[in-house]
């Protein structure tokens, strides 16, 4: 495979959702599944198309309950293209489920954002011959285009070709959810006001999103379109084509969708209608495609050799796909599972945690995009704060279009086929993760303005949630925040209580306590006019915050046999028998399920589903997180850290591809060879479809985004600051390669290239009339200048190496006026 495409050879049923996913085109506006276009939904394919941000919620009732759910929603279908032969013995239309199939081959170009699809029919002797190419523009998002080649291989006549506009679509792309109400598309309407254009229009059911795709046909040579027809929730064009043995005819349909969602438009038929008849015609579409892809991979130059570097490709392709450029303009979170499937309904968790990273640094403005959404939505948060009895702002686990909290209240396990309460609302930690991203993102871009207005005030809010949520111990002499559920997911009770939630959960607190003294860095540091305006507009009463700050030195980290707690009590469940489970299960990622099925529960077990504790090793530096531990007044050694790690490395079942992603950071410092095997992993994870089914649902974008930042920051040990880019490199981790690279965005030079090799880094800086970089390595700080390259020696690789006294990373604070670093 070579390092810019992706391909898969032959026709496989088993594998074609998951081809699906990893063959999906998108714009960051929306994108399309790499389904086959002359193949409808079924058992075996699922095309589908999403546009971020257009959500809508239907009601089902399930096991005896009233559920309400908010979806993406699956958009009309613009793919259909179908084909058959009207003179002969069979003159069904084509698909490979029905018709002898050769030499199919899906070839998607990394570089250029195009899928090309080839294979040969046989019919009655007859082969013909097709090859397709596909594309979501990247320059004009609100265009897509798919053509068709079609050669008579020994034979002359006539072909039928029929090109289509699908309303009739569900939401049904994922097994799990099919008891649930899926019909999110309403008042589907369809016409043909021109020969070789042909439309359809809707709504969504509840939300009322209008939604309006227009397609423009054209075939090569004499063939003449009938009229244009609406059947059954269908736009349809249909052409008698001639085709002469060895000739090639070229079928192009250009599309174009619109929302209501979308600025500057006042109607969305009108707009798809208008944009479509002024669409350039395809070869000129292609071009302009190019072009843009090519000025994206710029901006995100990345030099990984050898497999990994073929898969981070892959990795990178479909964040870029995602959140794109484009993005800045909408009103749209980070979707866990991309815009490429149904799984988690397309709702936003806290995936941000794991994509912001590599965005600031690349596309800074991006990311800047993604925390407006999260601002736009803290009076929601605010507001589900007091409907519990609290002041501050609680996110939720999942949300949607406004929001508010879209978490399921039952879930469906499949393996028992039983519906069961869930209670993963209780993770308030995403909070810390909104704050975490406002911090990080300011101290890679500098981007002060964002932290002094939207920024302080949704951080402020956070604080204060944790703040009011603490609750004092007086025979501890310490905080407390009960009653919550931590990232590892499978401990949402304690054994035998009918009560949800578990008391101090370790990552929950020391990440409170991270986010009240960052809170307090901004209110020290605010302009007077901005600190007077939003202590005016949240009601905060700065005299309160002595109390924030008296919770951020005490809160309770529980501790048992010299490791922290996962939560407390942890230490005191049962052990579960891994080599049995293993032995009569194989794959236990999802041990959560199995013990249920069994009349069991992981709630009773030292077993964790994903890095919980281990998650404070993927926020922190090794100094970064004893120096968090010693403002709440608990020592934290080489020697405890470790025996955490190892304490939870033997209780983790990495029933989420995020898991492997954060042992591998945490690792990679101390013990490089199990790190590899963990980053291993987190390439595989979707490649491979490791998570047993999931991938042909969606991919996991945050596991995809988080191994490009462990090649970014993690392995070079890069820590943008507004003073200094700091670098602690480690080996190259990956098998077989010597060196690596990569460009990044840092005080406004565009691209800064860092090459690693053994001993040596290499920073290239941009000529410009900026001031010089700063290089702040762990013996010495150097300055690269515009248009310098400079070649430095690194000196004692050695994973042990002392940490320097200064603590890098998220646990800096900002300085007060005049103040002196």
């Amino acid at each position: 495979m070579a390092a810019w495409i992706w391909e898969y050879e032959g026709y496989e049923p088993d594998h074609e959702r998951v081809r699906e996913s990893l063959c999906a085109l998108g714009n960051g506006v929306f994108a399309t599944r790499g389904a086959a276009p002359e193949c409808a939904a079924d058992a075996v394919h699922y095309p589908g198309t999403y546009a971020a941000g257009c959500y809508d919620r239907l009601v089902s009732n399930v096991a005896g309950q009233r559920v309400e759910n908010e979806d993406m929603v699956n958009l009309p279908n613009w793919l259909p293209l179908r084909f058959r032969l009207p003179n002969g013995a069979d003159t069904s239309w084509l698909t490979p489920d029905t018709h002898p199939v050769h030499g199919q081959r899906l070839r998607l170009d990394l570089r250029s954002g195009i899928l090309e699809r080839t294979l040969c029919y046989e019919v009655d002797g007859r082969r013909l011959a097709v090859r397709q190419v596909r594309l979501v523009h990247m320059a004009h998002p609100h265009l897509a285009l798919l053509r068709t080649e079609l050669t008579a291989e020994g034979w002359s006549g006539e072909i039928e070709v029929e090109s289509a506009i699908d309303g009739t679509v569900t939401n049904s792309g994922v097994e799990r959810y099919r008891q649930l109400a899926g019909h999110h598309l309403a008042d589907v309407r369809a016409g043909a006001p021109a020969p070789g254009t042909v439309w359809l229009s809707c709504r969504t059911a509840t939300s009322g999103i209008r939604v309006a795709l227009a397609a423009r046909t054209t075939v090569e040579g004499s063939a003449v379109p009938n009229a244009g027809a609406s059947t059954d929730g269908r736009a349809v064009l249909a052409f008698r084509v001639p085709l002469t043995d060895g000739r090639r005819i070229t079928v192009d349909k250009t599309v174009a969708l619109h929302t209501s969602c979308d600025r500057a438009i006042s109607d969305p038929l009108h707009a798809a209608l208008d944009r479509v008849a002024r669409a350039p015609d395809a070869d000129a579409l292609l071009e302009s495609h190019r072009a843009a892809w090519d000025r994206l991979w710029r901006n995100a130059e990345f030099d990984v050799p050898g497999e990994a570097g073929s898969i981070l490709r892959l990795h990178l392709f479909h964040v870029l796909q995602t959140l794109s450029p484009h993005t800045v303009d909408l009103d749209a979170g980070v979707p866990a599972r991309g815009l490429h499937g149904e799984a988690y309904r397309g709702h936003v968790f806290w995936d941000e945690l794991f994509v912001l990273p590599y965005l600031n640094l690349h596309f800074p403005e991006v990311s800047r995009a993604l925390l407006t959404y999260r601002h736009r939505r803290l009076e929601r948060a605010c507001d589900a704060a007091r409907d519990t009895g609290r002041t501050g702002a609680r996110y939720p686990w999942q949300s949607g279009s406004d929001g508010r909290e879209e978490t399921q209240q039952i879930h469906l396990n499949p393996r028992s086929g039983r519906w069961l309460p869930d209670h993963s609302r209780l993770q308030h930690h995403v909070g810390s993760a909104v704050a975490y991203n406002v911090w990080t993102y300011w101290q890679a871009t500098q981007d002060t303005d964002f932290l002094h207005a939207r920024g302080a005030e949704t951080i402020l809010q956070i604080a204060r949630f944790w703040a009011d949520t603490a609750v004092y111990d007086t025979g501890l002499g310490r905080y407390r925040i009960r009653g919550v559920v931590g990232p590892d997911e499978y401990h949402d009770a304690y054994p035998d209580s009918d009560a949800p939630g578990i008391d101090d959960n370790a990552y929950t607190n020391v990440t409170a306590s991270w986010v009240l003294t960052r809170a307090l860095d901004v209110l020290r540091t605010l302009p007077a006019p901005l600190k007077d305006e939003l202590l005016g507009r949240t009601g905060l009463d700065t005299g309160g915050t002595e109390h924030w700050e008296d919770v951020s030195r005490k809160l309770y980290v529980p501790h048992h046999q010299g490791v922290i707690s996962q939560f407390e009590g942890y230490g005191d469940l049962a052990e579960l028998d891994w080599d049995d489970y293993r032995h009569r299960y194989g794959d236990i990622r999802r041990l959560d399920r199995i013990l249920e099925a069994e009349g069991d529960t992981a709630n009773r077990y030292q077993a964790s589903k994903q890095a919980d504790v281990l998650m404070l090793g993927y926020l922190f530096t090794p100094s970064g997180l004893r120096e968090v531990l010693h403002h709440l007044g608990y020592d934290l050694d080489d020697a405890s850290w470790q025996r955490t790690v190892d304490y939870y490395l033997r209780r983790t079942s990495h029933g989420s591809t995020l898991s492997s992603l954060v042992h591998a950071w945490t690792l990679a410092r101390a013990r490089r060879t199990e790190a590899w095997a963990f980053a291993r992993e987190a390439l595989m994870g979707d490649i491979a479809d490791l998570q047993g089914g999931t991938t042909g649902e969606g991919i996991h974008l945050g596991a995809m985004a988080g191994t490009l930042d462990l090649v970014q920051r993690c392995l070079t040990g890069l820590e943008p600051r507004p003073e200094a880019l700091r670098l602690d490199p480690l080996s190259v981790l990956y098998a077989g390669s010597d060196a690596y690279g990569f460009a990044i965005r840092y005080r406004g030079h565009w691209g800064i290239r860092l090459r690693l090799s053994a001993g040596r880094l290499q920073v290239s800086v941009p000529d410009s009339d900026l001031a010089p970089v700063r290089i702040e390595l762990p013996d010495r700080t150097v300055s690269v200048a515009p248009g310098e390259t400079r070649t430095l020696t690194l000196s004692g690789e050695c994973p042990h190496r002392e940490p320097r006294r200064h603590t890098p990373g998220p646990t800096d604070r900002l300085l007060t006026p005049g103040e002196r670093r």
